[in-house]
């Protein structure tokens, strides 16, 4: 992918940066009021504090307004942008749509933000053309460095002190190619190598270790289904082959597949499927089972690992 043009596209995707509730209101309530006075659908996917900050300042007008709490519908980043925005947008396909969605905050794991940081540049390419806003607030008094610097590089517009700019620092596929990093494996962990013959095996192998891991049993079926996508699309498009390991990693199990193929969409999982489509849902399923995905490609190989939070 290129970089996203800033010209003559009807879709807008600015930064707002905050640090502190009063300019949190100034920058996202009169964004939220425009909307509505434009007879646009507007929708919020933040973090829980915000949600209540921004239900109690909006008052009445609360009720005309998606409201979502990104903690929970954003959980895995993976799944923000099919599930959260194109959900919202796709249910309004004739009109422009307004949204904030605030997908990094203060407690974030190491874990997760590089997701986090690809979501925020792939964003860009996913509603190229589309006509909609989408105002993403970073808390400057919270987030760190890299988090604010990275918004810069992701985000065509910046939003400081009420003051509207270009970034000049926008690029967003180096983000995306940026942390396309490799997954270290915990030492001792072994995995199990698999092929078209074996892929009931590589399932069963699963859920016996996610069972002695402790995950909860009314998880069991999500990871059934990611890891049998997982291995299947392994065979069909891995090369015919690949090894499956599970462990236990800051309050997850984890699920990896490994295997020789390479995924050159970036934005793959990250679609809606569309009306009557066959196939093409394995990767998407995977994000909305799962609590995070994290994805490392190359030439050589592709390893997918999702993640189960052992207690909720």
């Amino acid at each position: 992918m290129n970089d996203v043009a800033t010209t003559a596209d009807p879709f807008t995707h600015p930064a707002l940066f905050y640090a502190d509730e009063t300019a949190y209101l100034a920058g996202t309530v009169p964004f939220v009021e425009a909307g509505l006075a434009a007879g646009e659908p507007v929708a919020v996917a933040v973090p829980g504090a915000n949600l209540a900050l921004l239900r109690k300042a909006l008052g009445g007008d609360a009720d005309r307004v998606r409201l979502l709490d990104m903690e929970q519908e954003g959980r895995n980043p993976g799944r923000i942008i099919p599930r959260v925005l194109r959900g919202f947008a796709d249910a309004h396909p004739t009109r422009r749509v307004r949204i904030i969605g605030e997908p990094i905050w203060q407690g974030r794991s190491d874990s997760e933000y590089p997701a986090c940081a690809q979501h925020e540049a792939l964003i860009n390419h996913a509603f190229t053309g589309r006509e909609a806003t989408i105002l993403c607030p970073y808390d400057t008094s919270r987030l760190d460095d890299v988090a604010l610097a990275d918004a810069r590089i992701t985000h065509p517009v910046l939003i400081e002190d009420g003051v509207e700019r270009a970034s000049v620092a926008y690029a967003p596929d180096r983000v995306v190619s940026g942390y396309n990093l490799p997954l270290t494996l915990p030492p001792g962990v072994r995995g199990l190598v698999y092929d078209a013959d074996l892929l009931p095996e590589a399932r069963g192998h699963a859920l016996e270790r996610v069972d002695r891991l402790g995950l909860p049993a009314d998880r069991h079926d999500d990871v059934a289904l990611a890891v049998s996508e997982l291995t299947t699309n392994s065979v069909i498009h891995g090369g015919g082959t690949g090894t499956l390991r599970v462990w236990t990693e800051d309050g997850h199990v984890v699920c990896e597949v490994r295997d020789g193929g390479r995924l050159d969409d970036p934005l793959a999982g990250r679609r809606p499927a569309a009306p009557g489509q066959l196939g093409g849902r394995g990767l998407l399923l995977v994000h909305y089972l799962s609590d995070l995905v994290r994805i490392h490609t190359t030439d050589a190989g592709t390893t997918i690992r999702c993640y189960f939070r052992l207690h909720l």
